[in-house]
């Protein structure tokens, strides 16, 4: 048993990338990293939140686009039923 411990002992540090102490601290220190990546993955930074309104919005624009040009190309077919538009607009909320 002595005679397989010892040589285990002495290949231990080489086996481990030469240095203890650095997968330790790697040891110690992963829940903390895995904490923060939770957080990270569970929460909404500032710049996710407006890059997703920037998109939001440009939906809801595209949608009043398409519309409105439905609404004029009635309008022109139709004049004398033609009002003004009643339709959904980007900038109400809902």
């Amino acid at each position: 048993m002595r005679k397989l411990l010892l040589p285990l002992a002495v290949a231990l540090p080489l086996l481990s990338g030469g240095c203890i102490a650095k997968t330790a601290v790697d040891v110690v220190t992963l829940p903390v990293k895995a904490g923060g990546k939770v957080v990270d993955w569970s929460t909404t930074s500032q710049e996710e939140a407006d890059r997703n309104y920037g998109r939001k919005m440009r939906e809801k624009e595209a949608r009043e686009g398409k519309e409105r040009k439905k609404h004029e190309k009635e309008c022109r077919k139709h004049p004398d039923t033609c009002g003004e538009y009643q339709g959904y607009r980007a900038s109400d909320p809902g």
